[in-house]
């Protein structure tokens, strides 16, 4: 899709109808041609040079009034933040967000923004795709000032709340407003010495066309310091937010954090890759508290093998495949008359997308339940009553689907709700066992 073609369709309002627009942005290179074309002040450029942060600062500027309709205003002392690489990671956190409840796309939450900078990029591209809210903080006055004005540029006042930090506060600030999410885009380097190291293996003078203040690049610890006070922070409130995610621009940083994350026993995690052209890598990660898992698309986000033992439990499981033979409705009944059996705290079954959820308090599959309710009806037990399904916890949260392919009927589940593994391969154990009949 060319710039031409955007700006002829238009951009949509945010919500759930634009994700298709954002999703296409950026997977294709740049035309520099064309954003000349279309933004006569990027056209004055001419061949663009990244050395140049006047030029870098004008093509964030020309992005963000092509494709987003923003426009900011930033200081040449500060970090001029790249469109693509940014925009990235606001398209993770609606996945990760997304398919980690029960309610439909595009309720509204809000998130906490730690360390907006000058151009508070990040709450920004997020308002314009969906209808969230933000809590954007810095430390930096000369940041904070910034942030306001291009709040105020692009009228966003009533949804970005900006907030003025010290470095010896803590990152994730005490509020009455209800946070769903956390989001962060450290500094990287632990020193100057550590930036110059770096500018220097890259082959290019140091601070080029990088037009950032100590504050938004350095650290004491680096960016696994920031982001294990985050994670340290998050022991104590814990599910009160529900994700707390940051973006890193280190692969052994996000190695580091995932085996943090595994020292205090957290399995509800996320990490992905941002590929951005040929040269720009950055990673992500993301955990939580609360019992909702996302896709694994989300959580797992990297192809290579080699990211593999970094990857959080599978919650994406093939149980079985069916020959075609036996006939799409048998399956579908079957399974649908399995889950019905079951003292499940809800079940709905979609008979033209294959596709049912269902919510169990307890393994109410296992024999061992059994066993125990029999028990309880002989001592006079009564069963639950029915309010009682609003229980807000449930040991497990699942989704099963049934797959045509041209091997046979795929049959598979995914792990949607809870906080053991254990429970989770158990259910899938008894899904397989009593749909191995049907083989």
């Amino acid at each position: 899709m060319t710039y031409g073609t955007r700006l002829l369709r238009g951009r949509p309002a945010p919500g759930v109808d634009a994700d298709t627009y954002f999703r296409d942005l950026y997977l294709s290179e740049l035309d520099f041609r064309q954003l000349g074309r279309e933004d006569p002040e990027f056209g004055l450029l001419g061949n663009l040079n990244f050395n140049n942060p006047a030029a870098v600062m004008q093509l964030t500027k020309t992005l963000l009034k092509i494709d987003y309709g923003l426009k900011i205003e930033l200081p040449h002392d500060r970090l001029c933040p790249p469109v693509p690489v940014r925009h990235n990671y606001i398209l993770w956190l609606k996945e990760l967000i997304d398919g980690s409840s029960y309610a439909e796309r595009g309720r509204k939450v809000t998130g906490l923004d730690i360390g907006t900078g000058a151009s508070c990029i990040y709450p920004l591209l997020a308002c314009q795709q969906r209808n969230w809210s933000f809590i954007a903080t810095d430390v930096d006055p000369k940041s904070l000032s910034f942030a306001k004005k291009n709040i105020e540029l692009n009228h966003v006042q009533h949804r970005i709340q900006v907030i003025s930090r010290q470095s010896s506060d803590p990152l994730i600030p005490a509020h009455p407003a209800t946070v769903d999410f956390t989001m962060t885009n450290p500094p990287f380097y632990e020193s100057d010495a550590d930036l110059l190291a770096s500018a220097k293996q890259k082959s290019r003078p140091p601070l080029s066309a990088c037009t950032g203040a100590a504050v938004e690049m350095v650290t004491p610890g680096g960016e696994v310091a920031f982001v294990t006070r985050i994670l340290e922070e998050s022991l104590t409130l814990r599910d009160a937010i529900q994700w707390y995610t940051s973006m890193l621009g280190k692969q052994t940083s996000l190695e580091t954090i995932v085996e943090k994350l595994r020292e205090y026993g957290i399995n509800n995690y996320a990490v992905t890759e941002f590929v951005q052209g040929n040269k720009t890598r950055r990673w992500a990660v993301a955990w939580s508290f609360a019992p909702m898992r996302p896709s694994a698309h989300a959580s797992r986000g990297m192809k290579a093998d080699k990211w593999k033992r970094y990857f959080p439990p599978s919650n994406e499981v093939e149980i079985l495949t069916i020959p075609l033979d036996v006939g799409v409705g048998a399956v579908a009944e079957r399974v649908d008359s399995l889950m019905t059996s079951l003292e499940l705290v809800c079940w709905a079954w979609d008979k033209h997308k294959l596709r049912g959820t269902g919510r169990a308090r307890e393994n109410v599959w296992s024999r061992a339940w059994r066993r125990k309710k029999a028990r309880e009806q002989e001592g006079g037990k009564n069963k639950a009553p029915d309010g009682d399904h609003d229980s807000s916890f449930c040991a497990l949260g699942f989704e099963i689907d049934i797959d045509i392919r041209r091997a046979g009927m795929v049959v598979s589940c995914r792990w949607r709700e809870g906080l053991e593994l254990s429970v989770f391969e158990s259910f899938c154990g008894f899904l397989k066992t009593q749909l191995t009949h049907l083989n």
